[in-house]
């Protein structure tokens, strides 16, 4: 591991030596005033600065405490009366990375570069709370799209508090787009999807996607008095929020009414769609959940689950991240994460969009090129196909045989100049056999699995457009590429105000309010609808020029994991 202490000096990372904007940044800037919103349960009151009113952390379910601790949420059952928002939501409790993960991924990254899956946040259990935030001046009546913000972090961690929405609707007002900008806290790790029988027999699997859903009927109810509008609702992720964003249209086998009326009208997914996977009670959820019981001392109760309700806090967090996290080596052999359990998700997720039990709408999704390099950097040992074939066997994918991963293995080339990060010949290749293991795995867990999905969605109902793309933008950073989350700092945060910012903005802006990428702000490339004939994705190819690209590559790859998805269950 010697060589990840020179990559600092090798990285071009100082342009992006700006964290993600918080408001202790700009405390200084000018006083915040008060501004304030009447809702039917009582009287938010945020704050307006620098032409945004915030409102962050207002409750929307009951604390999930005590008997509520793994359960699903209860709407909030008290008034607010006059709540002050604070400065910053509380945030759900984290499944925090190793010191040893955080040692590597600093010196490889660079101590510069603030992804905001890799800030330490201090998160607490009293946390089902939802942040709005909108232009100066916005009131009730003004009937403003509305887009409604997942985050990522693996199901394992994250928070709204690194999302701060202030360049993205600052850019919007610019360009005559104004829109209201919601994000969501949800249960994640172990608080929000642990596994196993006894959580199935309870009635308590895939929390974190329930309280998501119950933070889109909030806004359902709450959000014309901020002046946006319920009928305008663009659900938002990136990474595991945007696989939760293609959770939220196959919850329910498709069902995203409430009160007789569709929760959301388009969808953004950023890196993510469907997470195939096994059932609530595979064997794998069943031993982490066991693993849990174990490590909060309830192996001796004769309820397991209530036990695990009962125990302190500091107890239930450690035993809950006791499980392999992401960043480490069993990478995205994921502990926690939504799986089959028969009602909140009746199937796994891309079985019930072949099964047309879905909530069809307009949607963008789309990968950055080297999805996988990010997963990829602690699995030295895994350096031939039949060690990495041993890897997906035991982390990912205990349903396929070996003959089978050594036949989707071999379609991936072994030269060194075939893998990721792409196009970049013999160079990149961090230890032997990186570059082949992060195609694979950015391949299978992203890029490959979205060219499924629109196949499928485009099969299922082709009335309903599509569009999609791939970034390429940070081409060029040694060993990672246009890596995973990369395009929180370029198009989210907007650090690097150039042509893919400018672009990827205009084209999302102009999808909240038209359903239409290329419908309203005039000014780049027209960019097609994917089709099952067509595949064309908008190729964001470098920071100053964009383009179109046929989504065939890696054709091989992508045959076998469509004629064989049922067994790349995780």
């Amino acid at each position: 591991m010697k060589l990840f202490k020179t990559l600092p000096a090798l990285l071009g990372f100082s342009s992006l030596a700006v964290a993600a904007p918080t408001p202790e940044k700009i405390e200084n800037i000018e006083a915040r005033s008060p501004v304030s919103v009447q809702l039917a349960s009582g009287t938010v009151v945020g704050t307006s600065l620098a032409g945004i009113d915030t409102f962050n952390g207002i409750p929307f379910a009951d604390p999930p405490v005590g008997n509520l601790r793994l359960a699903p949420p209860r709407k909030l059952s008290k008034n607010l009366g006059t709540f002050t928002t604070p400065l910053l939501a509380p945030a759900c409790p984290q499944m925090f990375l190793s010191t040893d993960s955080s040692n590597i991924l600093f010196n490889l990254l660079g101590s510069f570069l603030q992804l905001p899956f890799l800030q330490t946040i201090t998160g607490q259990e009293d946390c089902l709370n939802i942040s709005v935030q909108r232009p100066k001046g916005t009131k009730a009546g003004d009937k403003l799209p509305v887009a409604f913000w997942i985050y990522g972090g693996g199901f394992e961690l994250g928070a709204t508090l690194t999302y701060d929405g202030t360049s993205l609707l600052s850019s919007a007002v610019a360009q005559g787009q104004p829109f209201i900008y919601v994000a969501v806290n949800y249960r994640v790790a172990g608080f929000g999807f642990l596994g196993g029988a006894e959580i199935l027999r309870n009635g308590s699997a895939n929390l974190g996607l329930l309280d998501q859903r119950m933070g889109l009927q909030w806004v359902a109810d709450n959000i014309a008095a901020f002046g946006g509008d319920p009928d305008k609702v663009t659900i938002w992720g990136e990474s595991a929020g945007a696989m939760s964003v293609y959770d939220q249209m196959v919850l329910y086998g498709g069902n995203a009414t409430y009160n007789g009326k569709p929760l959301f009208r388009g969808a953004i997914m950023n890196s993510g769609t469907a997470v195939p996977a096994e059932r609530v009670d595979s064997p794998k959820a069943q031993a982490i959940y066991d693993n849990v019981v174990k490590k909060a001392g309830c192996s001796a109760s004769a309820d397991s689950l209530a036990c695990l309700r009962q125990v302190p806090y500091s107890k239930f967090l450690a035993a809950v991240n006791a499980a392999p996290g992401i960043l480490s080596y069993s990478s995205l052999g994921l502990s926690y994460l939504p799986r089959p359990d028969g009602v909140v998700l009746p199937d796994s997720p891309e079985a019930l969009l072949q099964q047309g039990r879905y909530h069809a709408v307009p949607m963008i999704a789309g990968d950055q090129e080297d999805e996988g390099t990010l997963f990829s950097i602690f699995q030295s040992d895994v350096n031939s196909t039949p060690s990495l074939v041993t890897w997906l066997s035991e982390y990912m994918f205990s349903q396929a045989t070996r003959a089978q991963l050594t036949q989707l293995v071999n379609t991936y080339d072994t030269a060194i100049s075939s893998g990721s990060p792409f196009r970049t010949s013999i160079l990149n290749e961090l230890y032997p056999g990186f570059k082949r293991t992060a195609a694979v795995l950015g391949d299978l867990a992203f890029t490959l699995t979205r060219r499924l999905v629109l196949t499928e969605a485009a099969r299922q109902n082709p009335s309903v457009p599509i569009w999609s793309y791939l970034s390429s933008y940070d081409y060029g950073t040694p060993f990672l590429g246009t890596f995973h989350a990369s395009d929180i700092l370029q198009v989210f945060y907007g650090l690097l105000p150039n042509n893919a910012m400018r672009s990827s903005r205009t084209y999302i802006f102009n999808f909240i309010y038209n359903l239409d990428p290329n419908v309203g702000v005039k000014g780049f490339a027209n960019w097609p609808k994917w089709t099952a004939q067509g595949r064309q994705l908008m190729w964001f190819e470098t920071g100053d020029a964009n383009s179109l690209l046929k989504d065939d590559f890696r054709d091989d790859s992508f045959q076998w994991i469509a004629n064989n998805s049922a067994v790349l269950r995780v």
